[in-house]
């Protein structure tokens, strides 16, 4: 009996437990590890990552945006919190209101968190961010010294670390320009030192770089695919922790006809039948995060066996040629994302089909595919 829609992601609680071990076992206890959980978790459902991370042990924790670290506090999940992606001047008040920690990368966003904490008596930690060779966001490491000199000003507002964020970490060919980013970074911070601003903390080391780069593992390092089982394609070529994958995906069988040679199938009929054929449709599509581009080259798990994906992928359907499988009906199980017997498909294997990462494919199942997390 089915009250709702049979695809759904299940998220392994357990596996992402073993990956934080693993990681910290590659790493070395030294090395603090500050766990990512920024875009829902790459999709793997943050509130509730989140709470098995702290209670493993984890202190802290990190998301793109003030609304990410809103919701893990409404839902009761205390400790830091950084705020990667910075403040906007007018989210001061959050920020003071949750206890958070924003990554600051514009003087403008400092001085309005220090006149508010002025007016209220406090002081708040932020991490100053650096760019040293990203190109993104941050601090250009050439205009430090006049950044470091205005934060020295404000009086209320600890530095508590200071950051970067690799362009090419993932990238051994690009190596030379990893290790320049860290020489500019050790500079910044002696910049920094001069103007009476010394951090505890130096935060330098993504999930590629803390596995490639040991020089970068500072002390703190930012994982967040690693712990999700995710990574394989984007370093494939180095040695890295033992992991486990975190989310499978999984759906049934909705509908199931025959078709004759000849027939065409879904939109602009970019698929005919060669062969009189049994066909499966599945109740997954682009609008859940099953990329329309693996449309007449995707593959599923039926069975334990791989099918192929034929026709276009549309916005709620997907359809696979069973024909070879034997026993196929409405209700048979259908694996996207894991293993069955001895088919296995992985998030990688969809990101290589589809020219992207892992990461990409993961954050992307959107929350019409509910979660089911299960542990213990």
């Amino acid at each position: 009996m089915h009250l709702t829609r049979p695809t759904a992601a299940t998220i392994d609680l357990d596996a992402l437990a073993f990956n934080l071990r693993s990681a910290g076992d590659f790493l070395g206890r030294d090395t603090e590890i500050m766990a990512v959980v920024k875009a829902d978790a790459y999709g793997h459902g943050a509130v509730e990552c989140s709470k098995r991370l702290r209670s493993e042990g984890v202190g802290r924790l990190a998301v793109a945006i003030v609304e990410e670290a809103v919701e893990l506090r409404a839902a009761g999940i205390d400790g830091e919190t950084l705020i990667l992606g910075g403040i906007w001047p007018d989210q001061a008040a959050l920020i003071l209101e949750h206890g958070l920690t924003p990554a600051i990368f514009r003087i403008e966003s400092a001085a309005a968190l220090n006149s508010l904490c002025a007016a209220q008596g406090k002081t708040a930690k932020i991490h100053v961010k650096i760019d040293t060779g990203m190109g993104r966001v941050g601090v250009p490491y050439s205009d430090a010294a006049a950044f470091a000199d205005a934060l020295a000003q404000l009086t209320n507002i600890e530095v508590e670390a200071l950051m970067t964020h690799f362009a090419s970490a993932d990238d051994l060919d690009q190596s030379d320009y990893t290790n320049s980013q860290m020489d500019r970074f050790g500079a910044v911070v002696e910049v920094f030192a001069n103007a009476g601003i010394r951090p505890p903390i130096l935060d330098l080391a993504n999930s590629p770089a803390s596995v490639a780069f040991p020089r970068s593992r500072s002390g703190l390092v930012r994982l967040g695919g690693i712990l999700y089982g995710l990574g394989s394609d984007i370093l494939p070529d180095v040695p890295r922790p033992d992991l486990k994958p975190v989310m499978s995906l999984t759906s049934e069988v909705g509908f199931i006809k025959n078709v004759h040679a000849g027939e065409s199938l879904g939109y602009g009929r970019t698929f005919i039948a060669q062969r009189d054929s049994l066909i499966a449709t599945v109740p997954i599509g682009y609008a859940d995060g099953y990329p329309r581009i693996l449309s007449n080259k995707g593959e599923m798990i039926v069975c334990g066996q791989t099918v192929p994906v034929v026709g276009r992928v549309s916005m709620d359907w997907t359809i696979l040629d069973v024909t070879d499988i034997p026993n196929v009906e409405v209700g048979t199980k259908v694996t996207i994302i894991g293993r069955d017997d001895g088919g296995w498909i992985s998030a990688a294997d969809i990101a290589r089909d589809t020219d992207t990462i892992s990461y990409e494919i993961t954050c992307g199942f959107g929350r019409r595919v509910p979660r089911v997390f299960k542990q213990g």
